[in-house]
């Protein structure tokens, strides 16, 4: 996973935080340690559960994966 030109690995980890940062962090200047923790949690549900993601088929990650596991338990 490390080492020269494997920068594809972290890309994802990045853009993830990358969206955290400029769509909530960012705007809401959290000001103390007690609040941002409350702000990442309700992000964090909110991404998985209610924002849509264009490489999930504008599905939400919540969505894909309890659809896979039905069908994993279905096999």
């Amino acid at each position: 996973m490390d080492g020269k030109g494997r920068w594809v690995d972290n890309v994802f980890v990045e853009r993830r935080w990358r969206s955290l940062k400029y769509e909530d962090v960012y705007l809401r200047a959290y000001e103390t340690p007690t609040e941002l923790r409350a702000g990442l949690r309700r992000y964090f549900t909110f991404y998985n559960t209610q924002r849509r993601h264009s490489a999930l088929g504008r599905r939400t990650p919540e969505a894909v994966y309890f659809d896979q596991a039905s069908h994993e338990l279905v096999a």
